[in-house]
């Protein structure tokens, strides 16, 4: 089967270990991962890495995507610059596409006005709360939340942001998607013999 590509938004000071998870299991299943920066720019991660985009921002259209994703990053909160971003989530989620969003990117998407009406979460309830957004009641304090087509999750639940993913995307589900958390969140050993029977 033919997977539309998923597209991971790059940036300067974007969270390397927020989206490693996803990404990587979301090749392993078939689907092509395609970076998209703001320009064709090379890009700089927190941890260093000199990322080349694929694409940029101009060139994405949702219909063409089977999800964005949105990682963490400093420029989140310390400029407008990002902007662009949340809007292109808003363009998905606009068209039914699903937007997976973590840490930083939680932020911008409460600016845009894309969390005042769905469940959601991030760090903490406060940080998002200075953005001046009105989806504080919509507010949940747990590691991940799947509303519709949004996803979002705090800087600490990497796994658990992947988990929402491939659940969102029928990537795994179940006993298998379970498992897949535990084995990589909680070290649980005999999570792999799940996974192992069922072929992943």
């Amino acid at each position: 089967m033919t997977r539309k590509p998923v597209y991971l938004a790059v940036y300067d000071t974007l969270a390397d270990w927020e989206t490693g998870h996803t990404t990587a299991y979301l090749a392993r299943a078939g689907y092509e991962i395609r970076t998209v920066g703001a320009s064709g720019a090379p890009v700089t991660s927190v941890g260093g890495l000199r990322i080349q985009p694929d694409a940029t921002l101009d060139d994405v259209r949702p219909e063409d995507g089977a999800l964005l994703i949105l990682p963490g990053a400093d420029l989140w909160d310390t400029s407008d610059e990002l902007a662009p971003f949340a809007r292109k989530a808003r363009e998905f989620l606009a068209a039914d596409v699903p937007v997976a969003a973590i840490c930083g990117a939680t932020a911008g998407l409460a600016r845009e006005g894309l969390l005042d009406d769905r469940a959601h979460t991030s760090a903490v309830s406060f940080y998002l709360a200075a953005t001046g957004y009105k989806g504080g009641d919509r507010y949940v304090d747990t590691d991940a939340v799947t509303d519709g087509k949004l996803i979002t999750a705090g800087p600490t639940e990497p796994v658990a942001f992947a988990r929402e993913v491939f659940g969102l995307l029928g990537v795994y589900e179940g006993e298998v998607l379970d498992a897949w958390y535990r084995l990589f969140h909680d070290s649980d050993a005999q999570a792999y013999a799940v996974l192992e029977a069922a072929g992943q």
